[in-house]
């Protein structure tokens, strides 16, 4: 049995953990949340306008699910456009 023989035995496991980036209500308008939902997370209007209206009513709302790495860039976009965003 050599050493090629056991690496490919061996197994490696790896957790991704995926988290949601949650718009949350705060002073905007909807209009330019709607704005930057399509602009940044490349919803399309209908969708945008729909996530901003739940947010409105219910305070906030789930917009993207996936491994921080991949939520921080939108987290940071949506930030500088003065939009409250959490990544939990």
């Amino acid at each position: 049995m050599g050493h090629q023989e056991a690496f490919e035995n061996e197994t490696t496991t790896v957790h991704i953990i995926e988290q949601s980036l949650i718009l949350h209500n705060d002073f905007n308008h909807i209009d330019h949340v709607i704005n930057c939902l399509v602009n940044i997370m490349d919803f399309d209007p209908i969708q945008s306008e729909q996530i901003a209206y739940i947010v409105h009513y219910k305070g906030k709302c789930p917009i993207k699910s996936g491994p921080f790495d991949i939520l921080s860039p939108f987290h940071k976009m949506l930030a500088q456009q003065g939009l409250t965003v959490s990544i939990d």
